[in-house]
């Protein structure tokens, strides 16, 4: 079980797969039937989509809830200041000094796949440089870096006044009950609310993306502010109701169930892996939106149940790999993109070319992870711990990325 005075090595293993998860995500955007990536393969499925679409409903709206958890946690240990000065050094930090190098690979894999389509006329002038601004500043996939960071300032200029005026604890110990409410197998249906709303209202909403994904520009899009902030929120939430955890736990099955029902709906509503937004605020983008909403967080909560009910027990491989998958997830998009180019052309079923690139990515990911980041100052800076070289046991680190 869940085991409220330990370490929660379920939430370790979720958040953990949901940052590898990734790599399997962004691999098979090049084998949809349509081309909704710069790279798009020869071997197509829907099956790929199908994939993509399973992993997006719940992956970062599953990790913003750890993430809300974890704050609360950090925040009751360290203090206001000692939560700001860590969260500056290993989410801002990172941020800055990785986005340059992973967004020069980006664009070596972009320049390679023009070159092998045929884009380049030789002797050419060279198309002009794009321009950015705070509008569309191109996040990559480290757009959570960011959205964390308005979180947690979001999170301290909340609380303050709260803190500031609860002496007695009696708006903690409300708190706490109206928490105590929510949770349970009808909670994906009231967080839901402003979800689909958010959703309805927006005119470039593409239901088969869900939460649409703020990697452009410094001000995240209203749905992703509000599916993401929600959990988040609950997370903070959570972290004071340790009990609740166990009742997640224990709603699980139901949570699933929900989950994969909505998640179904969802797809055919949406009508698959189409890229036609829902302008209209019509009744069957409503539906549209109220079904995807509850298939977000059912999936999120789900997820989280079920690491709970059965990833708690100790795990040396699991430890490890929720240590790598802050690294991984930094490197892995350009070496995914790289490798899509590389096979594009290849021959072969979509299923195993899919499979070469993300156990290729995770293999090269995992290498560099352990030769120059686990055992060095690198990864004491983003793990909070650095590892010694001779070192046998895997010794708990604090977590990276929450």
């Amino acid at each position: 079980m869940v085991g409220i005075g330990d370490r929660l090595h379920g939430l370790d293993a979720l958040r953990g797969g949901a940052l590898l998860l990734g790599v399997l995500l962004h691999a098979s955007l090049a084998f949809f039937p349509q081309q909704t990536w710069i790279v798009h393969d020869e071997s197509r499925s829907i099956g790929a989509a199908m994939i993509f679409y399973a992993i997006h409903l719940f992956r970062m709206t599953a990790f913003f809830l750890i993430a809300g958890l974890f704050a609360h946690m950090m925040l009751a240990r360290k203090g206001w200041w000692g939560f700001v000065r860590d969260r500056a050094s290993r989410i801002a930090g990172p941020l800055a000094a990785f986005w340059t190098p992973v967004m020069a690979g980006i664009i070596t894999a972009l320049v390679w796949n023009a070159h092998v389509q045929g884009w380049v006329t030789p002797g050419a002038p060279p198309p002009p440089s794009p321009t950015y601004d705070w509008t569309n500043f191109p996040l990559t996939h480290l757009w959570f870096l960011w959205v964390l960071v308005i979180f947690y300032a979001a999170t301290l200029i909340l609380r303050a006044p709260f803190a500031a005026l609860d002496r007695n604890g009696a708006w903690g110990r409300l708190t706490d009950r109206l928490t105590g409410a929510l949770v349970g197998p009808w909670t994906p249906v009231v967080l839901a609310v402003p979800l689909a709303l958010a959703f309805w209202l927006d005119p470039t909403w593409v239901a088969f993306f869900a939460v649409p994904t703020p990697d452009e520009g410094l001000v995240p899009n209203a749905a992703a502010l509000t599916g993401f902030g929600l959990a988040f929120g609950l997370g903070f939430l959570l972290d004071r109701r340790r009990d609740l955890l166990e009742r997640i736990a224990a709603w699980s099955p139901l949570l699933l169930a929900m989950a994969v029902g909505t998640g179904v709906a969802g797809w055919y509503l949406a009508g698959g892996p189409t890229l036609e937004p829902m302008a209209e605020p019509t009744f069957d983008k409503a539906v549209a939106a109220w079904t995807t909403a509850v298939a977000v967080y059912a999936s999120a909560l789900a997820a989280m149940g079920l690491c709970l009910r059965f990833l708690s027990g100790r795990s040396v491989i699991r430890r490890y790999l929720a240590d790598a998958s802050y690294w991984v997830y930094i490197v892995h998009l350009p070496l995914v993109m790289l490798a899509q180019v590389w096979v594009q052309d290849w021959s072969g079923p979509w299923w195993l070319k899919l499979a070469g690139i993300t156990l290729g990515v995770l293999a090269v990911s995992l290498a560099t992870y352990e030769l120059a980041v686990r055992h060095t100052l690198l990864g004491q800076w983003l793990n909070g711990r650095r590892i010694p070289w001779r070192s046998r046991a895997a010794t708990p680190s604090p977590l990276p990325a929450e």
